[in-house]
């Protein structure tokens, strides 16, 4: 796409090809150059004044707070999301506490999914308690009622949707409603759905929040987090980053620029490998119940297939009650999946799960113990074939 200011109105997948890179001034290389720098030189006085006079958190002043690469990159999430822009840190927890941190002060109110990913409600309970904030936990499934949990006070609505280890769909756009209504900003921690997947702005949302080591990364091997904003919230979170010291490492960047190219087409392998594991899964006498959203007979189906433009590859299982060391042999007998906590990259992952453990406002039955899946890149009938051998000495051992 040359780089020039005529109409364009292409699509997602065009975008994503093609957004965040300009060849021309990088000697035709297609891919921006890794920037390592700390300082900014100015070639003289007038420079240097020009720079400090120039409209916050625009241009390239000094290193922790942008350069080219990292511009390139927060451009690209934020056209694709439907933002209005986007900014870069080290981590997913560190891109859920900055938001927090820049809207919630002493005296504040807070309302956190009761689904939520366990260290953001461990900083909740901890560092924001300690400075003054309430949270009050609230039931995945509220909608609108989320309207009795409401206070003047209340000046942020946490949401996750699908949520962590359970996978219960959020409405977010009642939530987002009543939310506004009562002068509240809508942050959404939109891991699982990325921003090609869930356009969280077309629905309510604020701010959104990306773990980007997980799709936007796609390989597991680089650590980074993405914030992006509609326009009215960017100056406050944006200042916070700046405030923080919140930075991502250049060459973190680069490879979440390079994963973004191929986000649609991995999403599309993940999606179907999952389905396709998912349905078997549903047929296993072990199985109570699979928690995955684009299973038509999820409870959450319908609100995923109106506001969701796919699923990833993650997902939950339940079983029918066996010990948990059933559920252990089972993980240690499996060949292709990895046992790890991070999910997102090419490969299959597995973990347990013990929802049980942090619900405080719900209530999850501990006697069906559970997993968390990853359904990478692999044949889904080798996978399918891997976990029978694991589904094999689970009944072995729950007899």
């Amino acid at each position: 796409m040359k780089n020039d200011d005529r109409p364009r109105h292409y699509g997602k997948d065009t975008l994503l090809t093609h957004i965040g890179r300009n060849p021309e001034a990088n000697f035709g290389v297609v891919n921006p150059p890794v920037y390592h720098a700390s300082t900014i030189l100015s070639k003289d006085m007038a420079e240097w004044e020009a720079k400090r006079a120039a409209p916050r958190f625009e241009g390239v002043r000094y290193g922790l707070h942008g350069t080219p690469g990292t511009f390139a990159l927060e451009e690209l999430l934020a056209k694709i999301e439907g933002g209005y822009r986007g900014m870069l840190m080290s981590s997913g927890l560190a891109a859920i506490t900055a938001p927090l941190q820049a809207l919630l002060g002493a005296g504040d109110h807070c309302l956190m999914v009761d689904s939520v990913y366990g260290p953001a409600r461990n900083f909740c309970d901890g560092i924001l308690k300690r400075c003054g904030v309430e949270t009050t936990y609230y039931d995945p499934l509220i909608g609108a009622g989320i309207a009795g949990l409401m206070r003047p006070n209340t000046r942020v609505v946490y949401c996750e949707s699908p949520g962590s280890l359970t996978f219960e769909v959020q409405d977010i756009p009642a939530i987002a409603a009543v939310a506004h209504k009562h002068g509240a900003k809508v942050l959404m921690d939109n891991t699982w759905g990325t921003p090609y997947l869930f356009r969280s702005f077309e629905h309510g949302v604020d701010v959104s929040i990306h773990a980007a080591t997980k799709y936007i990364c796609g390989h597991s091997d680089a650590m980074l987090g993405a914030v992006i904003t509609n326009e009215e919230s960017f100056l406050p979170v944006r200042s916070a980053v700046a405030e923080l010291g919140h930075c991502a490492g250049p060459d973190d960047v680069f490879f979440a620029l390079r994963g973004m190219r191929t986000l649609s087409a991995r999403l599309e392998r993940h999606q179907r490998n999952a389905l396709e594991v998912a349905r078997w899964l549903q047929s296993r006498p072990e199985v109570a119940r699979v928690l995955y959203p684009a299973l038509p007979e999820d409870p959450g189906h319908a609100i995923w297939k109106r506001d969701f433009l796919g699923a990833c590859g993650l997902f939950g299982v339940v079983f029918k009650p066996v010990p948990k060391a059933a559920v252990y042999a089972m993980i240690d007998a499996l060949d292709l999946f990895g046992i790890g906590a991070s999910w997102g990259g090419f490969e299959s992952l597995i973990q347990p799960i013990y929802p049980e453990r942090i619900r405080t406002a719900t209530k999850w039955d501990a006697a069906h113990p559970g997993i968390r899946l990853h359904i990478g890149l692999e044949d889904p009938q080798d996978l399918i074939a891997d976990l029978a051998q694991g589904l094999e000495r689970l009944r072995a051992l729950a007899r």
